[in-house]
């Protein structure tokens, strides 16, 4: 059985093919370019069609494909007539016009009601309740030929197999979907007015749901469900860190966490209708780019390790705040700046590199110790988990186990395995997740980092206010 998954991100499209020991088999990026000016971010919903029904021709020219899932972003919205046709361009999930109608919801509703019955402790312009209700409110015409709401594996899926069908992890933040009682919040759709007959049928993740072109097409989960999946974390005690232009920390959780106004950490739906928790920092692997581009041009991201490898845990004294793009958890300022502090005229270039990894091992058990989370192994992705020097400095920091990943395209492994489940050939997630195959393994050396974790803790509280 070959099985495909899709991952439908921002700006590229990957697709991946895997074998029932899920062995990579064949893997595609098909790229592309949002239409983008001020707070609007739109695209074209038919061009998203085209691209994913394109790599998938692409792949079948080489090998047989016998099922096939997708994951998406949550809140890129997609508006048609009652026959499936857009009535508008794809509103994208970083669009931010909905400000006003975002406003307007969280004075009517709270943030307090809003986290219990959705998860989402923040009322934000990119949630599809706010687009939704700027659409009525500034596009009367279009609104009046709208029948239909997609969110964007949705519309795939539509295209696919002609049903009118979502899935749970998808809705998360739509800020429309009750996450306890598994439906839709009728409250919340009264006040945008959106009927529940504008809306898909909602089913679970890994559900059969239809053929495309002889290949069994089955239901998803959003993104950060399916990467996680794919990174086997499916269970309590262990947590994924994806290490790329940001920093993400996605855990299983069995329940809602009590709401906490001082917090913003969302809690999802996830694929077995129990909750996840996903906690994420502005600023990761693109502080080491940025150091790279703007003090360090000549040299290559292994020779940048190499620097930083001969300089002591500590980085002898230098501490970097990496808030280049502000600081959101645990510590919610996006008018925070980043910083190199303790520098004297010993210090060189090997300790700049070493002080910005540090910096992001230490925001990640910054991070790990707010939502008290009592991990035994993180599994670590992104670019940064190609650096050894950075995963063993993860693991001292953090006092865990870490591993990384001989799959780095997990959200692709992800929906290959929910496609597998669903169709049969795996009886569960968790006996397929039983199969990922675990790159190396990074356990506490010993290294002293206490005297740097609380330098750095000690920084925070007086340049991040």
């Amino acid at each position: 059985m070959n099985l495909m998954g899709i991952d439908m991100g921002t700006t590229s499209v990957k697709t991946a093919v895997f074998d029932e020991n899920l062995q990579e088999k064949i893997k595609l990026t098909a790229d592309y370019t949002l239409e983008s000016k001020g707070d609007r971010v739109e695209f074209e919903a038919e061009k998203y069609w085209n691209i994913v029904s394109g790599e998938i021709e692409k792949i079948k020219a080489e090998l047989e494909v016998d099922a096939l899932a997708i994951d998406t972003q949550c809140e890129t919205l997609i508006l048609t007539d009652e026959n499936g046709i857009p009535v508008r361009k794809a509103i994208v999930w970083l669009d931010n016009r909905a400000t006003e109608e975002a406003r307007m919801i969280q004075e009517h509703f709270g943030n307090k009601k809003v986290y219990e019955i959705t998860g989402q402790p923040e009322v934000t312009a990119t949630w599809p309740a706010c687009k939704l209700l700027w659409v009525k409110r500034n596009e009367p015409e279009i609104w009046e030929k709208t029948k239909k709401v997609f969110l964007l594996e949705d519309y795939i899926l539509f295209k696919m197999t002609g049903r009118f069908i979502t899935e749970k992890t998808l809705q998360s933040s739509t800020i429309y979907f009750d996450i306890r009682q598994d439906t839709w919040w009728d409250e919340m759709l009264e006040y945008i007015g959106v009927t529940r007959e504008m809306l898909p049928e909602l089913l679970d993740s890994g559900m059969y749901v239809g053929d495309y072109q002889g290949i069994r097409v089955t239901t998803g989960a959003m993104d950060q469900v399916s990467g996680a999946i794919g990174a086997g974390i499916v269970k309590k005690g262990i947590v994924s860190v994806m290490t790329g232009t940001t920093m993400v920390i996605f855990t299983p959780y069995d329940d809602i966490p009590p709401y906490d106004p001082a917090s913003i950490v969302p809690c999802h739906y996830n694929y077995d209708g129990k909750y996840c928790l996903l906690s994420w920092s502005p600023t990761a692997g693109m502080a080491l780019k940025w150091l790279k581009n703007a003090l360090c041009e000549s040299f290559s991201f292994r020779e940048l390790d190499e620097l930083a490898e001969k300089i002591e845990p500590g980085s002898d004294g230098v501490t970097f705040l990496p808030y280049l793009c502000g600081s959101t958890m645990p510590k919610y300022n996006p008018d925070a700046r980043g910083s190199f502090t303790g520098l004297t005229t010993e210090h060189g270039r090997g300790h700049f590199v070493r002080s910005v990894m540090e910096s992001i091992a230490c925001t990640l058990r910054s991070n790990l110790e707010y939502l008290n989370l009592d991990a035994t192994e993180i599994r670590a992705m992104g670019g940064g988990a190609t650096s050894p020097l950075w995963c063993q400095m993860k693991s001292d920091m953090t006092g865990k186990k870490l591993v990384t990943l001989k799959n780095t395209e997990t959200a692709c492994l992800g929906g290959a395995i929910l496609a597998g489940v669903g169709t049969g050939v795996f009886a569960s997630v968790e006996e397929a997740c039983a199969k990922i195959e675990i790159g190396r393994s990074y356990t506490p050396t010993g290294a002293d980092y206490t005297e740097c974790y609380e330098r750095f803790k000690k920084y925070d509280e007086i340049l991040n206010i």
